[in-house]
């Protein structure tokens, strides 16, 4: 029987708290503020990981790692990707294309892309030309525009 595809969309959103770096797809970025999180906040590997979960309706990432479990403090959000992709691998299913938008004034996200992009494809072992890693502002609008956190959107083509 033919693959069929399904489509899954994540989002997530971290504030800022006092700190020197944010991760986001695996990758250090140096900054002047850190994520208020439970786990390591990586808002763009959070919401990766729901789209994944969605596409095959597999829940979200609070069921599988609930933030009120001392268990996954400051865990490596890898390991949530992880899992996402083994749900997904039982069932006999593989990854299209991902495609991520992070929303953030600050810091600037450009210059880190290509490394997210490679770290995305190493964890779920696909080729990088169906990463797509983009970022936008808010237009100086509402929390993210106050520079108080960083939202990111995450969709993905799975096929089961």
């Amino acid at each position: 029987m033919t693959k069929q595809p399904r489509i899954g969309n994540g989002y997530d959103v971290h504030s800022f708290c006092d700190g020197n770096e944010i991760v986001l797809c695996g990758i250090k970025i140096p900054f002047n503020k850190g994520f208020k999180a439970h786990s390591d906040g990586d808002v763009a590997m959070h919401s990766l990981t729901d789209a994944i979960y969605g596409a095959i309706a597999c829940g979200d990432i609070g069921r599988h790692f609930p933030d009120n479990d001392e268990k996954w403090k400051n865990t490596n959000s890898e390991i949530f990707l992880n899992h996402a992709k083994q749900e997904l691998e039982k069932i006999g299913g593989y990854i299209g294309n991902i495609d991520i938008t992070i929303i953030a004034e600050q810091p600037k996200i450009t210059p880190y892309s290509e490394d997210m992009i490679n770290n995305i494809a190493r964890i779920l072992d696909i080729e990088k030309n169906k990463v797509s890693i983009k970022a936008t502002t808010s237009e100086k609008l509402g929390f993210i525009g106050r520079e108080q956190g960083i939202a990111t959107q995450s969709t993905v083509m799975v096929f089961v």
